[in-house]
């Protein structure tokens, strides 16, 4: 029997050999690279790819390396193919263009989610610091509308909270609708319980709010199981609603901007789970236009429902050097068990890596949309 040293002495040989003839198809692969470039042809053969790994699979000699042969030059072609499309070096065009800052000012519209006093209000007035006019909206979906349809400049709504997650139906509005987004902002979140001036606590039977203000006071619903919760759409609509019932047995979960606006009592302040509870706004617009120091982009892509597919995706992100911060799926209407996935990365539509793992995306995803390229955090 061959001790371990030999044996690793052998490996090693193996591996050196193993390495000069990558390095031998690497260059083989800048040679058709640059034949596809001339000729047109696309990078990307999946029939050519199938049929390689069935006549490689089929001339192994142990059947049990069968999967292992296949992992194992399915890597190998994605790295071929991730040369290629470096080479290729066609990727600038993906529609959209920089601007330095955008330009509010008094008469741009805005179109915001809830009541006046809402948290998503609060956010377009710290955002945008000129005097812009403020339009509301009873839905998510009426915002997108309207940003869609031209009928006002900009958008804000709530994309995800600390401690609740992603607000899912913005994400599928995202992907429905042809709105993009240009900035975003993140506030503190302070909710608290309003009611009528007479009201006490003791009076209350029934509490009305958004749901995400629900979840985020959980804890302090629980103590008090005994009143009836009630998921009533925006928080400042729901502060609204106790004031115009005028029903001293009814509260609401709102904002201090909110009670105060209309004229409720504090029952009790900072019930929320967390004391870090903060939310992120998105700011869209319905024209391809990103800020020249954007430090993060979305992009939203749909895959072939085949095995390795997300993978793949991924490790695009992963050759061009570029960190994911986030990624979502969400189901596909009418398609079973079929998903879309929501990827955040850093870097803005004006880095060559970005261009280039895009480009490499949009070659292989069944369906893929730029969602906006931003300055990641508060308003700069």
């Amino acid at each position: 029997m061959k001790d371990l040293l030999e044996i690793r002495n052998e490996i090693d040989e193996v591996d050196r050999k193993i390495l000069e003839l990558f390095e031998y198809r690497m260059e083989l692969t800048q040679a058709v690279a640059r034949y596809k470039k001339e000729s047109g042809k696309p990078i990307y053969d999946r029939k050519r790819e199938e049929e390689k790994i069935a006549s490689l699979k089929a001339i192994a000699k142990d059947k049990n390396n069968h999967k292992a042969v296949e992992d194992l030059f399915l890597q190998i072609m994605s790295l071929s193919r991730r040369l290629q499309y470096t080479l290729l070096d066609n990727f600038d065009d993906l529609g959209f263009t920089s601007v330095n800052k955008l330009s509010p000012q008094q008469g741009t519209k805005v179109a915001f989610y809830g009541e006046i006093g809402s948290y998503t209000e609060q956010a377009m007035l710290q955002y945008f610091s000129a005097e812009v006019d403020g339009i509301s909206m009873g839905t998510f979906e009426e915002v997108m509308q309207a940003v869609k349809e031209g009928q006002v400049d900009y958008g804000v709504l709530p994309i995800e909270n600390s401690s609740t997650g992603s607000v899912t139906d913005i994400y599928d509005l995202l992907a429905d609708y042809d709105n993009y987004i240009i900035g975003e902002h993140v506030i503190k979140i302070e909710h608290c319980l309003w009611g009528l001036p007479q009201a006490k606590i003791e009076d209350i039977k029934r509490i009305y709010s958004h749901r995400q203000g629900l979840m985020q006071c959980s804890k302090f619903l629980k103590k008090h199981g005994s009143i009836e919760v009630i998921d009533g759409g925006s928080t400042a609509g729901c502060a609204k609603r106790i004031m115009e019932e005028a029903d001293i047995t009814q509260a609401a979960i709102a904002s201090r901007r909110a009670g105060e606006y209309y004229g409720l009592k504090l029952l009790n302040d900072s019930i929320h789970n967390e004391d870090n509870n903060s939310t992120r706004f998105i700011i869209i617009t319905n024209r391809k236009i990103f800020y020249k120091e954007a430090t993060r982009t979305g992009i939203c892509f749909t895959l072939p429902h085949r095995s390795g597919a997300l993978y793949h995706m991924l490790s695009y992100f992963i050759y061009n050097n570029i960190n994911m911060t986030r990624i979502e799926s969400r189901p596909i209407p009418g398609k079973t068990f079929e998903y879309r996935f929501f990827v955040d990365i850093e870097g803005s539509l004006m880095h060559p890596s970005v261009k280039n793992a895009l480009h490499c995306i949009k070659q292989e995803a069944s369906d893929v949309k730029i969602l906006g390229s931003y300055i990641h955090g508060y308003k700069k």
